[in-house]
């Protein structure tokens, strides 16, 4: 029987750099009681079909994040992952993913890699990027455990500005980069037909 390829999909999250910052954003924050409909969920599972197998870690504190933390639970999860792995990081997901593959040899081979509007340093509108998560000057290691790297950004992101697709070009030489006219500002949008096709013609080249 045909194994499934894996998706290993880290989402988003927000950083404070103290305590009395967090609590004010917990006391402030817009509550809504609607159901939240995005790309990443259900979409993804229904376009990619039963070929695919999407693995969600919940990542720790993600109100609250801190990147030690995170980087343990991903870890724990090697041992489930199997070689050609997709993986997709959103936002902080993004950097997280950025600075990992950065500072360690993945333990298996990556098919290919998404970022999608990844921050690149604490220059995002609205927040402030902090808990570890900063990257180091040498990006090299990325494109080695993954030769194939596609980042996105979208002009109208409210949040991690245009300037950050720059500045990670600088620093990866290999990298595909993306940037849309808009995808709803922090890409918050409930289809995203052009991942589905990226991932599906890369398990097409395996």
């Amino acid at each position: 029987m045909k194994k499934k390829i894996q998706i290993l999909y880290i989402h988003g999250g927000m950083t404070f750099k103290n305590q009395k910052d967090y609590l004010h954003f917990l006391k402030n924050r817009e509550i809504s009681i609607e159901k939240s409909i995005r790309w990443s969920d259900n979409y993804l599972d229904k376009e990619l079909g039963k070929n695919f197998e999407i693995i969600r870690p919940c990542m720790p504190l993600s109100d609250n994040s801190k990147y030690v933390d995170w980087k343990i639970h991903f870890e724990r999860y090697f041992s489930y992952l199997r070689n050609n792995v997709i993986l997709i990081g959103g936002s902080l997901g993004g950097i997280f993913l950025a600075k990992y593959l950065s500072e360690n040899k993945f333990p298996k081979k990556i098919l290919s890699t998404y970022l999608v509007c990844p921050p690149f340093d604490d220059t995002c509108f609205h927040e402030d990027l902090v808990g570890g998560f900063k990257l180091k000057s040498d990006l090299s290691l990325i494109e080695r455990n993954s030769k194939n790297l596609t980042l996105m950004f979208s002009r109208d992101d409210d949040d991690v500005p245009i300037s950050h697709a720059g500045k990670y070009k600088k620093k990866l030489k290999n990298a595909k980069i993306i940037i849309y006219k808009s995808k709803n500002g922090h890409f918050k949008i409930s289809k995203f037909p052009e991942i589905v096709r990226m991932i599906k013609n890369d398990v097409k080249k395996m």
